[in-house]
């Protein structure tokens, strides 16, 4: 079995399915091993867990909100930070160009100079 380098996290849903999985008999505890790569000692502790009655719909969900309030908290720094920027933008002057002085038209440009008295 290879190394899939630093620990993994595993869900709570993964964790009870599986172990729902193992003692309902849809697969077995080798397959799962080979399957998911895990390792047998791992499943032997989550079926531990789970016929202690340690793993239930409950924790997974509370799981589940645990990770969404922890992604809304980083989203409401990303927003406030971004806020922040915004406001600095607006505050901060702008510098004006050289093309500034001249009133410019979007569709056509600056405007032209004036001629000497005419074609020749």
């Amino acid at each position: 079995m290879k190394s899939r380098g630093p620990y993994r996290r595993h869900s709570m849903q993964f964790k009870l399915q599986l172990c729902q999985d193992i003692r309902g008999g849809v697969i077995g505890r080798r397959d799962a091993q080979r399957t998911y790569s895990v390792s047998a000692n791992l499943i032997q502790l989550w079926l531990t867990q789970f016929d202690q009655g340690e793993l239930n719909d409950e924790e997974a969900e509370a799981s589940v909100i645990a990770e969404y309030e922890a992604r809304i908290a980083a989203l409401e720094r990303k927003v406030g930070q971004l806020t922040m920027e915004l406001d600095l933008a607006k505050k901060t002057p702008r510098q004006p160009t050289a093309g500034d002085s001249e009133r410019s038209f979007i569709v056509t440009g600056p405007r032209p100079a004036p001629s000497d008295g005419g074609v020749k």
